[in-house]
């Protein structure tokens, strides 16, 4: 984990592109987690080279895909990560969508509704143009309406059909998060078509040559893994994931208990790293890359994570949580502390929590999934 995930002070990354793909991809669904994963795992790295990456390169993509998740992919996983989840999430997203509108009362049609919304918005964004949603609401009507949820309850209200277009066309690829019209704590983005966004046109596998390579670099990443921590990960079916597992070739290992797998040439034991410190953001990729977490996290999910299973801040000392951390009012990045640790350990994140806090420079980040530890020490703090 150390070397591979870039956790180590010695093992960091040299940039944002290779950061990313040592992890598959970073999660974006809270904009903050991406730029607080990479300074993790890149010495030196400034949200300026984050938005270049993101958005005059585009050698980083965001795209829906495993769990109908937003990540952040290097370019060249694109096609894996349609072929293999994302033409998934799209075909489930299609037919609950078509299914709702129906219900709804809003078209009799809802396969020819969807068809002629997909068709209007790839015509708006034709010649590489980018516009928001609001923008494409305001000039395709076909875009417009509303479907009731909840009706009946406290927590019922309106909820409006076009953005799930764009999920839909989004996860299978058709168009793209574009530029981002906010700063980089939060997500205002222009849509576009993908083509145009990433200078080609992508060509995705089948899916199981797709499943095999999201597979295969989730093994060199995150190996040894079970089928469950892969299930999981993928958001796919167990008997997708065992063939996967044998298309890859993946060897079964003893993780004193559950069955592992590893690649056939990652078997080699390897040298331990000198104890290393991280402070990682919600939802970071090493905190929700495995399914079971109990050999990292121990008796701490009820304080790190909330009950949908999103991951708040957590502190590391050298291969397992044994806290979390949060900003004080001042802007201070303050560790707080679930396990007994040795002085080392102590002085080791006090020393990250410092490095941050420098980075920070002032700018105040919100957690979209605060861990009830960081929930109890908001109410602390206001009461």
């Amino acid at each position: 984990m150390a070397r591979r995930h870039r956790l180590a002070p010695a093992e960091r990354a040299p940039d944002v592109e290779s950061a990313a793909a040592s992890m598959v991809c970073l999660h974006a669904t809270d904009p903050v987690t991406v730029y607080l994963s990479a300074w993790a795992r890149v010495a030196g790295m400034t949200v300026v080279e984050m938005e270049q990456a993101l958005y005059s390169r585009r050698a980083l993509v965001k795209h829906l895909a495993m769990r109908r998740t937003l990540f952040v992919f290097p370019v060249g996983t694109l096609e894996a990560a349609i072929a293999g989840s994302s033409r998934r999430v799209a075909t489930a997203e299609r037919k609950r969508l078509v299914r709702e509108v129906q219900k709804a009362g809003l078209v009799e049609d809802g396969e020819a509704w969807l068809k002629e919304a997909s068709a209007a918005v790839m015509g708006a964004l034709a010649g590489g143009r980018e516009a928001t949603w609001s923008q494409l609401k305001d000039e395709l009507p076909v875009l417009r309406g509303t479907i009731s949820y909840g009706e009946g309850r406290s927590w019922g209200g309106e909820v409006p059909v076009g953005p799930r277009v764009l999920t839909v066309l989004s996860a299978a690829g058709e168009i793209v998060r574009a530029s981002n019209d906010g700063g980089w704590t939060s997500s205002r983005p222009r849509w576009s078509s993908m083509r145009s966004w990433i200078g080609r046109e992508l060509r995705p596998p089948e899916e199981r040559e797709g499943l095999a390579a999201l597979v295969r670099a989730w093994l060199r990443a995150f190996g040894p893994g079970t089928e469950q921590d892969l299930r999981w990960w993928l958001g796919s079916t167990l008997g997708a994931v065992r063939g996967a597992i044998r298309d890859v070739g993946a060897v079964e290992v003893d993780l004193e208990g559950p069955r592992g797998f590893l690649l056939p040439d990652d078997l080699d034991r390897v040298d331990p790293v000198e104890p290393w410190a991280a402070l990682l953001p919600g939802l970071d990729p090493t905190v929700m890359g495995w399914s079971e977490r109990d050999w990292y996290l121990g008796e701490h999910r009820g304080h790190l994570f909330d009950r949908n299973g999103n991951a708040g801040p957590t502190a590391w000392w050298d291969g397992r949580i044994v806290g979390g951390w949060h900003q004080a009012p001042s802007g201070e990045v303050v560790v707080e502390l679930l396990d007994s640790v040795d002085t080392q350990a102590v002085r080791a994140l006090e020393e990250e929590a410092g490095r941050l806090t420098d980075w920070l420079d002032g700018a105040k980040v919100t957690h979209r999934f605060p861990s009830p530890l960081m929930r109890a020490r908001a109410r602390q703090a206001g009461g």
